[in-house]
């Protein structure tokens, strides 16, 4: 009986991380279908949308300096409603009507991950 619980215990945490990988890799999808065009696969500015007279150079989401600048919500503002909420360039147009809360708070945590920061707290 012991045996059972420990093979059904083993089966939960395996689909639990299962999930969480899945929410991973989801946020990393969202990123590469919506960002990566401009800010790059690996988040350096540097997507294929950028060419020399592209009007602005898109954030370099590595930058970690500048990157713990912003706070989640500062991000959160201008994924939601665009560069103009920032005062940055209408170029980043805003997905507050394409994206869930969800594919928001994941973007948030993959663009950590890329600048390997915390950010601005508060």
């Amino acid at each position: 009986m012991r045996h059972l619980f420990l093979i059904a215990v083993a089966i939960i945490l395996a689909s639990q991380l299962t999930i969480a990988s899945a929410k991973a890799s989801g946020a990393e999808q969202v990123y590469k279908f919506y960002c990566a065009q401009c800010h790059g696969l690996t988040g350096k500015g540097d997507g294929p949308n950028v060419t020399k007279d592209f009007p602005v150079s898109p954030r370099n989401f590595t930058n970690a300096a500048e990157m713990n600048k912003l706070s989640d919500a500062d991000m959160r503002n201008v994924i939601m409603d665009g560069g103009p909420s920032a005062s940055k360039s209408p170029m980043m147009p805003p997905w507050g009507k394409t994206l869930t809360d969800a594919e928001v708070n994941g973007l948030i945590k993959h663009l950590r991950t890329l600048c390997q920061c915390k950010g601005k707290q508060g």
